[in-house]
């Protein structure tokens, strides 16, 4: 009752006729496709980067942490500067928050399969006392 109802009558299944079947199969080809062309791409961009170092100066303290941090939008305008690659911040992970000077692990998904991981070396800019 469901299935026909709702499911079917607001075009979220199909019945399974041979042609619908048919039609399923092509488009899970298609977009497997699509996948296989996505990690393809990624798994390129992984080996340009990987644990590569980039540095960043930021103001400090004397203490050596940072006023404020290093957010995942400075990271990706850093690679994009350096690299010509543009990573979307919501990809980088820090795998710690980064508040002081020092190197430090962040992590990159670029695709459910593939990850880079990247050495991000912060550096004093100058002290403010």
């Amino acid at each position: 009752g469901f299935a026909r109802n709702f499911l079917i009558a607001n075009k979220k299944a199909l019945y399974a006729s041979k042609e619908n079947i048919n039609q399923v199969e092509k488009i899970k080809t298609q977009l497997s496709k699509k996948d296989n062309e996505k990690k393809q791409e990624a798994k390129k961009i992984a080996d340009k980067i990987n644990k590569k170092n980039f540095y960043i100066k930021k103001l400090s303290t004397e203490n050596k942490e940072l006023y404020g941090s290093v957010k995942p939008t400075e990271i990706s305008k850093i690679i994009k500067h350096e690299e010509k690659l543009d990573i979307k911040p919501s990809l980088i992970q820090p795998i710690k928050e980064i508040r002081s000077l020092g190197k430090f692990n962040v992590k990159i998904t670029l695709h459910s399969e593939i990850d880079a991981e990247i050495h991000i070396i912060v550096e004093s800019a100058e002290t403010i006392q």
